[in-house]
């Protein structure tokens, strides 16, 4: 199928037995290429699902203002999940609803980190937060979501408000370590993930690729509130036995492609029946899977 035929899409959409009103994608490797670029490819694709009636809606670890190209290339008009759902935005950057890491967690989260010999950023509202302007990773970073952290004195006095939490080392096993005892000594307070071998993701627990999927807009933002229906998992790779876990709405799966991102008939998606739209849903792999389990 080329991209840019909506009548094709809409005749793409009979191979599931619920109308998919909402395409749900994440960011980095997803939706853009391994180098950061949205191609002409991804965005005549998604052009064909608003003309085909389908809303589309990303997630991403990524602050709000790192998606600001995307909103405004793809004409966004759906709530946008940052940080893997700690903070739910508009397109134009007001705040529906924030997952916030509690002030005390936060403070410890942070202090461990430093502890362990780890660089340490902290995301508040639209900011991005940093003791060093010149640490690891952080020219990369703000290359990636194209703008520049802002330079605190000492990051140990950022605790209130902070959406996300980032330990950064180029030492891998010290990040694997550093995992592992975050895990332990807060268990079910936060989400710890590695979402690269040199980054540590700490959010709230409520922020996770899973959490998104079965977000509830409130009737003042773009998309229809209503319950989602009973749902049985039809794809036994993309299953999991946990009881919470967005994996039990699969419904089907197509057949991947590392080459081209957001191609409705190429890219790995998976069919879901989530509150967003109460009906099919389709969301790219790296929606149900990170680099490490995610508490769902």
């Amino acid at each position: 199928m080329r991209c840019g035929h909506s009548s094709a899409l809409k005749g793409d959409m009979t191979l599931y037995s619920h109308p998919i009103r909402l395409l749900l994608a994440d960011v980095d490797g997803t939706l853009v290429t391994g180098d950061k670029v949205l191609t002409e490819r991804s965005v005549a694709t998604v052009a064909a699902l608003r003309d085909a009636g389908i809303l589309f809606a990303v997630t991403s670890g990524r602050p709000p203002r790192g998606m600001s190209t995307l909103i405004e290339t793809l004409d966004l008009t759906t709530p946008i999940a940052a940080f893997n759902g700690a903070l739910f935005i508009r397109p134009d950057m007001s705040v529906i609803e924030q997952r916030l890491i509690p002030d005390d967690v936060a403070a410890a989260v942070i202090e461990l980190l430093d502890v362990q010999g780890m660089g340490v950023w902290a995301y508040r509202d639209m900011d991005w937060l940093v003791p060093d302007i010149r640490g690891a990773h952080v020219a990369h970073e703000a290359s990636t979501v194209g703008f520049e952290p802002t330079l605190v004195g000492e990051i140990e006095s950022i605790t209130q408000r902070v959406a996300k939490v980032v330990g950064v080392s180029d030492d891998y096993d010290a990040v694997q370590t550093a995992t592992a005892l975050v895990r332990k000594r807060f268990g079910d307070s936060v989400s710890a993930a590695r979402s690269q071998p040199y980054y540590l993701d700490i959010t709230n627990p409520r922020a996770n690729k899973g959490a998104v999927v079965r977000y509830r807009p409130q009737p003042t933002t773009s998309l229809p509130n209503r319950s989602p229906r009973s749902a049985t998992c039809r794809t036994t790779s993309a299953c999991s036995s946990s009881q919470d876990s967005a994996s039990r709405w699969v419904t089907r799966a197509t057949r991947s492609n590392v080459r081209h991102v957001v191609s409705p008939r190429q890219t790995k998606m998976t069919a879901l029946r989530t509150p967003w739209s109460n009906s099919s849903l389709a969301v790219t792999p790296a929606s149900l899977k990170s680099h490490e389990p995610l508490h769902f």
